[in-house]
């Protein structure tokens, strides 16, 4: 029989997780300074970034869900206490955080990680209730968006349902969209991607 030292408790194995979802289409620097912020700020042991397979609030994605995962891995490769989680891209249907949240183990605190445009349309999400419940929300600026916490949420805060922390992010104006639209007209965009994503997106010749 193992001894008692060979045994850790739930209190040893409970882990502080981030938690960045998103369809990573493509994963561009904000996303990863989020997840660096978040990491350092809320003393993280672990960043999980999970690309969703179809979320249900944003039409098809342009790039395949390889692609996207090889690009992920790729910008993440030299960051400390990053790691992508493909749990989602396995789910099949439509994506939704509650389910991602049900299947992750319970013994850990998690931190979902969004920004202040997410967090405006957040009692919008399916079971938003339920994952307020489960997880800490850290909110992140987003530019030309004013960080307000909607009322229904605030209500689930107010009554002990809900935790809201705000991350200490400089807001950077790029987006996946945007990107995307910029590649496609052969722009300049080297400085908003991993040197090694970039190189992935001309070779695969994404987003023409």
């Amino acid at each position: 029989m193992a001894s008692g030292q060979d045994q850790p408790s739930q209190a040893q194995d409970k882990k502080r997780i981030g938690l960045l979802g998103g369809s990573f289409d493509p994963v561009h620097r904000a996303h990863i300074e989020l997840a660096k912020t978040a990491r350092d700020h809320l003393t993280l042991d672990e960043v999980q970034l999970l690309p969703a397979k179809q979320p249900w609030q944003k039409p098809t994605l342009a790039a395949s869900t390889q692609d996207r995962l090889a690009m992920l891995k790729l910008a993440i490769a030299h960051e400390p206490g990053l790691t992508v989680n493909p749990m989602e891209l396995d789910r099949p249907g439509k994506t939704y955080t509650l389910d991602t949240l049900n299947a992750l183990p319970e013994n850990h605190q998690y931190f979902w990680l969004l920004g202040a445009d997410q967090l405006a349309n957040f009692p919008t999400w399916h079971g938003w209730q339920a994952i307020a419940k489960r997880v800490t929300l850290a909110v992140a600026q987003r530019p030309g968006t004013e960080l307000q916490v909607p009322d229904p949420l605030q209500h689930e805060i107010d009554t002990g349902h809900a935790q809201v922390v705000l991350l200490p992010f400089e807001p950077m104006a790029i987006s996946s969209s945007e990107l995307r639209q910029s590649l496609e007209q052969a722009d300049p965009v080297a400085h908003w991607l991993d040197p090694a994503v970039s190189d992935y997106i001309d070779k695969h010749h994404l987003y023409r």
